[in-house]
This record gives structure tokens, sequence and C-alpha cells, in this order.
């Protein structure tokens, strides 16, 4: 891999940013009908899910519809001081989120309660760049791989990307995690067969 992991970041989150908001929406209401279409959503009861910021996939109206249908949503709130993540259960997102980190939108303490990361049945990642063996590039923080890793380990790692993001291979580190699922517009990976398949396997 020729390209290290910040100008391989900063390259594709430039891609994405130039999406127009209606290919943006378009292809996030693609990403949320192949979420649907996944088999496991009949046994899981509550879902760590990230709030869209800026040109990620759209999650608000998964957000409502999982509320609807009786799924638990836990969203992050992060302490940066303790540079961690506090998944927060949320009951109405436009009453329940307000700007928090970077201006994110973040569950309000005050309206909201801390669900046990245990508990957690399914986490869905944002990120800047993917590949199909379970490779996530995020933003440079680290916060969803220690998530993961300390708090939520037993929980199903679902990535969320456009096509765009995604590339041959994401020069990983230790640290990484990795993911389980990616779903972009046009497919669903799961990453215990692809891995099989992977160079570095």
């Amino acid at each position: 891999m020729d390209e290290d992991r910040q100008d391989l970041r900063k390259r594709i989150l430039a891609s994405r940013d130039r999406l127009s908001v209606h290919d943006r929406h378009e292809k996030s209401n693609s990403i949320m009908h192949n979420f649907w279409s996944l088999p496991e959503i009949r046994q899981w009861s509550t879902l760590f899910l990230y709030v869209n910021f800026r040109s990620e996939i759209e999650t608000l109206e998964l957000i409502k519809r999982c509320l609807n249908r009786g799924i638990r949503v836990a969203v992050p709130l992060v302490d940066a001081e303790a540079v961690r993540m506090i998944p927060l259960l949320i009951k109405d997102p436009e009453q329940d989120l307000v700007p928090g980190y970077y201006d994110i939108p973040e569950p309000d303490p005050m309206k909201t309660t801390q669900v046990d990361a245990g508990e957690i049945d399914a986490a869905v990642i944002p990120g800047s760049v993917f590949d199909i063996y379970g490779g996530r590039l995020g933003y440079g923080g680290g916060y969803y791989d220690r998530f993961l890793l300390n708090d939520a380990p037993r929980a199903k790692r679902i990535g969320f990307a456009f096509e765009m993001q995604v590339v041959e291979k994401v020069p990983v580190e230790p640290h990484d995690q990795p993911l389980d699922i990616l779903i972009t517009e046009k497919r669903i990976v799961n990453m215990s067969n692809a891995r099989k398949e992977s160079p570095n396997a």
C-alpha cells in the first residue's frame, strides 16, 4: 500500500464530501434497505447507532424506524477527557439529541439513560475508509476501536459505507478493530467469508 493512512483518509473523505445531497440521500436509503435485509435483525433488541454528521451516511430515519419497531437505540456520548464513548438510550431523536463533541449530535445526558454496553447486540460504525476484509479507518480518534474492544466486545460490528469509500485493502494497525459486516448501497459483505480470501490472511 503506497498511500499512508492519513493521506488515504483525506482523499476518500474529500471524495465523499463531493457527493451531492441528493446522491447521498439516495445511496443512504439503499444502505438502509440492505441493512433491514439482514436476517440477524430479528434477534437484536439493542443497537448502538451513530448519528450522521456532515457527509456521512444518513442514519436518523434508521434510528426512528428502530424505535418504532421496539428496538432499543443507544447513541454514543463522547467523554473527551476520558477518551471514551458512553452509550445512552434515546427515545426521540428530535428531543434527545444536542450538539456535542465537534458539534456532532449526541444524546443529552439530562434526558437519556446509560445502557450497559454488554447488552448491545450490534454496533453500526461510521468511518472514512473500508475494505471487504473487515478493515476500517475511522477519523483518527480511536473512540470506536476502544469502545468495541473494551466495552462491547460481543456486539456484531457493522460498517456503513458508500461504495466509493471501499478500497482494495485498508492499511490497518494492531489496535484497529475489524468489522463483521460491511454494508454499502450495492452490497452486503459478510467478513467471515471475505477474510478467508484476504490477501493478508
